[in-house]
């Protein structure tokens, strides 16, 4: 296989300065690469319900019993809804 093909495809993304120093201080504190942590973070937006990805459990289930204090029952039953709905098809 040539080298072209082994590529990897690079991207340009324009960051709040802001928001860009905030991405680096969190990626330095877990020990990984800003990139890495900006994966994680888009791959876990489109993946709500995954459970494969996650890489700290213990952070991870804070995270969401903290989320979890903030949601009524009526909208914790409709996301379970929507979960069951999504499984189905």
């Amino acid at each position: 296989m040539g080298k072209s093909a082994l590529r990897k495809e690079k991207w340009t993304l324009s960051f709040d300065p802001g928001l860009k120093n905030l991405v680096v201080k969190a990626a330095k504190r877990k020990g990984v690469y800003p990139v890495t942590m900006l994966e994680n973070l888009v791959r876990e937006k489109f993946n709500p319900y995954g459970h494969t990805d996650v890489e700290d459990s213990a952070e991870y289930v804070t995270a969401i019993r903290k989320r979890g204090r903030n949601q009524s029952d009526k909208e914790f039953l409709a996301e379970i809804e929507t979960w069951q709905k999504s499984q189905s098809s």
